[in-house]
């Protein structure tokens, strides 16, 4: 447990030392139209990565997967630290994605190895309380190093951390069991097509009414390779000997609802974290610090409602009642949030993040237990690693459309307000403002600017909003299935044949 929580503190901390940053990164490199991108690559290419990390994990052991995918991170982290413009520092993103993707779906299956469902809710709140210190510390950590050192050192103290958890999960993850067959049948023809999908998919959303026109030629080429990449996936994944990402544990209802429910949570929260610090920045005034600091209440709530489910589950061995008031919880949250204009004071903005926080708290670790409980174990790695994706999924989806519609509304806002010239002639254009840039300004072009960001913030939170209602939905349809590891729990759920249970 000591190397998964490291290793678990190390891929939480990087997206939340990094969030902070971004207002001056992109000042510094240029380009707001870029700004999901640096989130959306790191997201994609860990959504990509991770199925196939999971199915790795089955097939060679969880130990040289798992610390292969630091190593992978730990590149990553270097290069992103030594990028000179917004197209490196994107690619070197997703290159610390893939290692993300591997982190993340690595501890989770370990954890499902080890420890059985009854007991698992207990371990995962452990895991989950991670997710606070990271929450806190690193976006205090991020907005100390943007406003007294360099942006660049939001991505070198990654290293440091990395060489520690390398160290530990090297000689503590030793016995974990491994594949002693010396054969492994790798689907890598279903591994590309899945990166192909995902791709263009994600593409589409961040490139349309954007940089291309909805009925661009580029847009309706890049839907036909979608979908003609998701039926060839399909094909083959039902044909695999072993496939990247079994497609019969989806026949399992509760783990296709869970699945369904942390893509809606992905797409949901994946904006909020993205686009609060811009609004704490250029409308409320706080520096990158404060920013980060300002994000405690949201933190402290998911971490009290993670720890508190996770000991009502492991007591009651009953479930089903947290996906449903973490889903009202979060949809009620970015409601109050889409409400919030130029006058919206801190005070109430915290009592908004501890409404989405005690969401966050009830979601993030209920849903990974019930799709680990509905699926068999001879694929726990495999289906890990799919339910993580499809959460990826939504995140990166959610960042890219919801990152576009903020841009646009942001865009057209300023320009109304200012006549299209304000920010030309004060020396600053919209894509390279920064806090520092704005206190510069004029304070007539601050205020449109802070008009503007607010306009944006509200489009973005509205649907955002509208699609965690779905997951209110999706939640109430989750049946109780008894934990593995409670009486009269080896029985298969969803009257699917009952698949061996090893002694627990």
């Amino acid at each position: 447990m000591s190397g998964l929580v490291i290793a678990m503190l190390l891929a939480m901390l990087d997206n939340m030392i990094v969030a902070p940053a971004l207002p001056t990164i992109v000042g510094d490199l240029g380009g707001l139209g870029h700004l999901a991108w640096v989130t959306t690559g790191y997201i994609l290419a860990s959504t990509a990565a991770t199925p196939i990390w999971g199915k790795l994990g089955d097939l060679l052991g969880r130990r040289i997967t798992f610390i292969s995918s630091i190593v992978i991170f730990l590149v990553g982290s270097a290069l992103c630290g030594i990028s000179q413009n917004m197209g490196e520092l994107i690619g070197f993103r997703a290159l610390q994605g893939l290692g993300a993707g591997g982190l993340m779906v690595g501890v989770m299956a370990v954890v499902a190895d080890i420890i059985p469902p009854r007991d698992r809710s207990k371990y995962q709140g452990v895991m989950m309380a991670v997710m606070p210190v990271a929450m806190i510390g690193g976006p205090l950590a991020g907005g100390f190093i943007t406003d007294h050192l360099n942006w660049r050192w939001a991505f070198y103290v990654n290293l440091p951390l990395g060489v520690i958890a390398l160290l530990v999960c090297w000689f503590v993850l030793a016995k974990l069991p491994r594949n002693t067959s010396g054969r492994v049948r790798i689907d890598w023809t279903g591994a590309a097509l899945l990166t192909v999908w995902i791709t263009t998919l994600v593409l589409i959303t961040s490139w349309g009414g954007t940089e291309y026109d909805w009925g661009s030629t580029m847009i309706i080429g890049l839907a036909v390779v979608t979908v003609l990449a998701f039926a060839a996936f399909v094909l083959v994944e039902r044909r695999a000997a072993e496939p990247v990402m079994p497609l019969s544990v989806f026949a399992n209802r509760n783990f296709s609802l869970a699945g369904a429910l942390s893509f809606v949570v992905g797409f949901a929260m994946f904006g909020g974290v993205t686009f609060l610090p811009q609004f704490q920045q250029f409308v409320q005034g706080s520096s990158a610090t404060n920013s980060g600091l300002l994000l405690m209440p949201m933190m402290m709530a998911a971490m009290v409602f993670s720890l508190g489910g996770g000991a009502l589950i492991g007591r009651t061995g009953r479930y089903r009642a947290l996906p449903i008031v973490g889903s009202v919880l979060m949809t009620v949250g970015l409601f109050l949030f889409a409400t919030m204009g130029p006058d919206t004071s801190r005070t109430l903005t915290s009592l908004y993040m501890v409404v989405l926080g005690a969401g966050m708290g009830c979601l993030m670790q209920t849903t990974m237990l019930i799709a680990q409980n509905s699926a068999p174990l001879r694929d726990m790695g495999a289906a890990t690693g799919a339910a993580t994706f499809l959460r990826n999924m939504g995140g990166s989806l959610g960042v890219s459309v919801l990152g576009a519609l903020y841009t646009h509304k942001l865009t057209d806002s300023f320009t109304s307000a200012t006549g299209g010239g304000g920010a030309v002639k004060s020396g600053s254009g919209v894509g390279q403002m920064t806090p520092e840039a704005l206190r510069a300004l004029p304070e007539g072009i601050r205020h449109a600017f802070a008009k503007a960001v607010s306009d944006g913030i509200d489009v973005a939170f509205t649907w955002a909003a509208c699609a965690a209602v779905i997951g209110v939905v999706l939640a109430l349809l989750i049946r109780h299935v008894p934990l593995r590891g409670t009486a009269g729990a080896n029985a298969a759920p969803d009257g699917a044949p009952a698949a061996p249970q090893p002694a627990e």
